[in-house]
């Protein structure tokens, strides 16, 4: 695909009142948004109207915390189960992805496929490896399994699943009321799976999907999981802090794609970013040094303990160093990324750790005016650092609003992002391939040889 074809993408990354960890303090935050169904439509239309490929929820199935001092200090601990919200947004919406986090530890065909089926193509699967131990408390486990064996298990779930959603070809269903056949039963197909991890019959009892699969995300950026989103993602959030980084990962995975017969431009790399707006470069200064203000000192410790593998840091001196840490069975890559920050590179206190992630969390943070925001989106587009961004608001609705209406026209000034649409589905959109069905492929390769 020619650079001049190439335009940017963009999710919606939404959280109950923003991203930053004090967001829910601001003065112009939607308090009870967690559980407001109305606060959640008006912000998925106002990504819709700017014209976003999609939004996405993030999603835990136990509290993160169990630190009560800082856990009562977030908004953080209320708020929707994921797919139900977007079933809901998908009659809210006509054209906008919806993406949501579901661990392969615990459920998931049947519920994307349904989604895909109510929102008309337009639902996406955030596959992760759950790595929080309250999580793993919560459904009969005393921990999670080691790192490596999760993105072993990750690569058999997505197997079972994507094997479900081919349970019927595409025009399995005749619905005949003259002949009296609802389905051709030449086109059903079970499953039988049966591996180390899972055994699972099938099939499903869901029509295949108008996008054949849903799209499937991931987020890993170790090499366990740059290898399975080489194998399998169709789109990568993932998280870095400088543009050389951000090409070096590109270049990586991008580079992995040939081995299992993929294109680059079947699989859409989109780093988190945080934009702080304002009209001056003083401005958006003053705009996050308000939020960073509101932030207590309990949430920034327990933000950072957790971030990097839940070792408590409340035993260290905030203003020393970050102390050499043991390896946890915890996500890898944002603990590698956090250990860089504070020690190679910038030789940051505990304090000056925990104050830098507070907003975007080991993704980069912009801070800046419209034009300065997309100059840096634009340059690391150009410069294949990415394929598109996921927008991480530091406070909803404001923050959303001010990036659709201010820097979205921009970028679209310059020729880098859409007008309208493409199509009706996530994938169209974003530009992706619709999978065949495996046992119609089989069936027209036979026919061909």
């Amino acid at each position: 695909m020619s650079q001049a074809r190439r335009q940017i993408k963009l999710g919606a990354f939404l959280m109950e009142t923003g991203h930053h960890v004090a967001a829910w303090r601001h003065a112009k935050t939607h308090l009870t948004g967690g559980l407001d169904f109305a606060h959640y439509a008006q912000l998925a239309q106002i990504a819709e109207r700017a014209k976003f490929d999609a939004v996405f929820f993030a999603d835990s199935v136990g509290i993160r915390d169990t630190n009560l001092a800082s856990l009562s200090r977030t908004a953080r601990a209320d708020h929707f189960e994921p797919l139900t919200l977007l079933a809901a947004l998908s009659v809210a919406t006509t054209h906008i992805g919806l993406i949501a986090t579901v661990s392969t530890t615990f459920n998931v065909a049947r519920k994307f496929a349904s989604l895909d089926h109510l929102s008309g193509g337009r639902s996406g699967w955030n596959l992760v490896t759950s790595s929080s131990e309250t999580e793993a408390l919560n459904f009969g486990f005393e921990q999670h399994p080691a790192h490596a064996v999760r993105y072993e298990r990750a690569r058999e779930f997505l197997d079972v699943v994507t094997g479900l959603w081919d349970s019927w070809e595409d025009d399995a269903f005749v619905r005949d009321r003259e002949s009296g056949i609802y389905f051709d039963p030449g086109k059903l197909h079970v499953l039988n799976h049966r591996g180390p991890h899972f055994k699972v019959r099938g099939p499903l009892n869901v029509a295949r999907s108008p996008q054949g699969w849903p799209v499937v995300v991931q987020a890993g950026a170790s090499d366990a999981g740059r290898e399975l989103a080489a194998q399998t993602a169709e789109v990568i959030f993932v998280a870095h802090q400088t543009l050389d980084e951000a090409k070096a990962f590109y270049r990586d995975v991008k580079g992995r794609l040939g081995r299992y017969g993929r294109r680059p431009e079947d699989l859409k790399i989109m780093p988190g970013i945080l934009p702080v707006i304002g009209k001056t470069h003083d401005e958006a200064r003053a705009k996050f040094n308000a939020l960073q203000d509101l932030i207590h000192p309990d949430v920034g410790l327990a933000l950072l303990s957790k971030m990097t593998g839940g070792v408590d840091l409340s035993a260290y001196p905030v203003e020393g160093p970050l102390p050499d840490l043991p390896e946890t069975n915890g996500g890898k890559s944002r603990q590698q990324l956090l250990f860089d920050l504070a020690r190679r590179r910038e030789n940051l206190s505990i304090r000056d750790l925990y104050l830098r992630i507070a907003g975007a969390r080991g993704h980069q943070q912009i801070v800046g005016t419209p034009e300065s925001i997309a100059d840096q989106l634009q340059q690391w587009f150009e410069e294949e650092g990415a394929d598109g961004f996921n927008i991480m608001s530091p406070w909803l609705p404001g923050g959303l609003t001010e990036f659709a209406e201010l820097v979205v026209p921009e970028l679209q000034r310059r020729g880098l992002f859409r007008t309208e649409y493409e199509g009706k589905t996530l994938r169209k959109n974003l530009g992706l391939p619709r999978p065949e069905n495996r046992h119609a492929q089989v069936a027209r390769q036979r026919l061909a040889g």
